[in-house]
């Protein structure tokens, strides 16, 4: 009895939260899910030195890409739950689908979402020397004409699944597109802006650098945006009798293992305070604005929420990405 009530007792002082104290007192290590120069890397290296001034330590970023963000969410998942490793990531949809489609062996549950603070709708555009001036003109090309259509996408993105989804209800056969995949989005930009392939299907934001090198077909939205002069997703299928769910785009923002909020809940707090404060300031606000990246607060529980919403969605269709 003694032996079996000294290990439940160890147990529990294993599994308790720690009580509240300094932290942080050294270096916190922000990891990022994709390479440099893209729009997580961008965000996390402009929160960096805001964020290292609120938590008054420094904030070191690194990136560990690869597999749609299956590698470094298996980095941070191996390392101590602690709030001293932060996620910083695109991670609807690429989560998500690292778990539906890449096999994981995590789930959502194991990450605890401190912030989602940029949004991002999908555009639909065509290269403006392609012929296709509107999406039924572009979705009947890839019915009539087999293998002949080159399009872009990220691996595993909410545009990637718009493609396929508009192909299911099209009834076009899958085969009937050439879609090529690229890990980044500044690849699948210059494919299309360079004439590689006929169209897109991308984050709006973000495709700016190539605006005098397309014609915009569609945003995947419910109604029009003033960056974009093109119809939302529904209106542009109307003259086919078509409609399509329209499918949250890329949110990206700071997590940490759901562990790390359970062993150490005053750390979590902290940490959630930190970013939540620096948002708050100006000066964060106008570097964020002046490099046309998201600065909105919305806070844990919402953010959590936001993500079990896309994983349900991306869940009912995620047989078209295998």
């Amino acid at each position: 009895m003694t032996g079996t009530l000294a290990a439940v007792l160890a147990a529990l002082t294993m599994t308790a939260p720690v009580a509240a104290d300094d932290y942080p007192d050294r270096p916190v290590d922000m990891v990022v899910g994709f390479g440099t120069g893209g729009s997580a890397d961008r965000m996390a290296r402009a929160m960096s030195n805001f964020l290292s001034e609120e938590l008054e330590t420094p904030v070191r970023v690194t990136n560990r890409p690869g597999a749609g963000t299956q590698v470094s969410a298996n980095y941070i998942l191996s390392r101590p739950d602690d709030g001293y490793t932060v996620y910083a990531s695109t991670f609807a949809p690429y989560l998500t689908n690292t778990i539906l489609t890449g096999g994981a062996s995590y789930a959502i549950d194991d990450f605890s979402f401190v912030n989602f603070q940029w949004f991002d709708l999908d555009l639909i555009a065509a290269n403006k020397d392609s012929g296709f001036e509107d999406l039924p003109s572009l979705l009947e090309a890839i019915r009539d004409n087999p293998g002949q259509v080159r399009g872009s996408v990220v691996q595993g993105s909410a545009g990637h699944l718009m493609v396929r989804l508009l192909l299911d209800e099209a009834g076009i056969p899958q085969d009937n597109l050439n879609l090529v995949t690229y890990n980044s989005g500044g690849e699948a930009r210059s494919a299309v802006a360079g004439g590689q392939v006929h169209f897109t299907s991308i984050s709006a934001e973000g495709s700016e650098g190539i605006r005098e090198f397309l014609t915009p077909l569609a945003v995947v939205n419910d109604e029009r945006i003033d960056q974009w002069d093109a119809p939302p997703i529904n209106e542009a299928l109307e003259p086919m009798g078509l409609e399509v769910p329209v499918l949250q785009g890329s949110m990206r923002g700071f997590a940490v293992s759901s562990e790390m909020e359970r062993q150490y809940p005053e750390r979590f707090e902290a940490l959630s305070e930190a970013i939540q404060n620096t948002l708050a300031r100006k000066d964060v606000q106008d570097h964020l604005s002046a490099n046309d990246i998201g600065g909105v607060w919305v806070g844990p529980e919402r953010a959590n929420e936001l993500m079990q919403a896309n994983y349900e969605v991306f869940e009912k269709y995620a047989h078209l990405l295998k």
